[in-house]
């Protein structure tokens, strides 16, 4: 993780502490970086992006993943403000220090960077790449058709309302668990009616397949199969030789496993976070990612 210490520490990295420097200057194997809040995470992940596009690394071939649109576009701000102060002289591309490096890296939230691939590249999968999303909204009310096409009982226990089948289905993609686990480990009020679940869900995925749409688990699970793909996989992953990727205690296990998809051995992976916050446990995030990522990236 550390560098040479005969290596000059290029002036753009001198205000970062020795931690820091560290983790920004690091080759190309797996790095995770864990650091509490106000520690200067952000700011590390910044120079590090920065370092390795100085480093000449290509930055069309570079992909950041953050969890809101602010969050990326404050982290391109970032990077692209310590570019613009490089001295051309003193760095191994001086192309770098041209606002059209910055504009040529990738970046955005994990949903919004699968839209893009699978509009590219989802034929190669059989999905149709003018597919339109669904919000929310939209989601819960194609969830409470496909409800009223089952035969419900009018007696015993109320099934359940299309918010809650909703968050069943999603808990389900998200943990990559089984139906039935998932009932049992967090809707367990809900097991007597597995069996119309089940049937109740064959029904929505059906039904968004026949008008071409897809929510927003299907965009990662669309991902997931892209990279797992024995035709498209390689072709994704050619297109990225960096991968960045910053709260990562709020990845859930799909987005684990498309990001292993991506990075097989784990070549040119950076991933941050802090192991005692996670704010996205409605997206079945899990900080498991983060505690297993020796195990996964040996």
């Amino acid at each position: 993780m550390v560098t040479d210490a005969s290596s000059e520490i290029p002036a753009f990295l001198q205000s970062l502490n020795p931690q820091q420097r560290a983790a920004a200057m690091h080759g190309e194997s797996p790095l995770l970086i864990i650091a509490g809040a106000g520690t200067g995470k952000t700011t590390t992940l910044a120079h590090r992006v920065a370092w390795q596009i100085a480093s000449r690394v290509d930055p069309s071939r570079m992909l950041l993943l953050t969890f809101t649109r602010r969050a990326a576009a404050e982290m391109l701000k970032r990077v692209e403000a310590i570019l613009s102060q490089l001295d051309p002289a003193a760095v191994k591309d001086p192309s770098v220090c041209q606002r059209t490096a910055i504009r040529r890296l990738r970046g955005g939230t994990f949903h919004s960077v699968a839209t893009n691939l699978l509009r590219r590249h989802g034929h190669l999968i059989g999905l149709h790449p003018d597919f339109t999303i669904l919000d929310r909204g939209d989601s819960e009310d194609l969830m409470n058709l496909a409800r009223s096409q089952l035969n419900l009982p009018k007696s015993g226990n109320r099934f359940p309302l299309k918010a809650t089948c909703l968050d069943i289905y999603s808990r389900c993609v998200n943990t990559q668990c089984s139906l039935e686990v998932v009932l049992r480990k967090w809707f367990p009020w809900c097991m007597e009616h597995q069996e119309q679940l089940g049937n109740l869900f064959t029904i929505f995925s059906e039904t968004k397949e026949k008008q071409r749409v897809l929510d927003f688990d299907d965009l990662l699970l669309f991902w997931n199969a892209l990279v797992d793909d024995d035709e498209a996989g390689p072709i994704v992953r050619e297109q990225f030789s960096r991968i960045l990727v910053d709260e990562y205690q709020d990845t859930n296990v799909l987005q684990a496993q498309i990001l292993k998809g991506l990075c097989p051995d784990g070549k040119g992976l950076t991933a941050v976070g802090d192991d005692a916050q996670s704010i996205y446990s409605f997206r079945a995030a899990t900080v498991r990612n983060i505690l297993d990522f020796p195990d996964h990236y040996p």
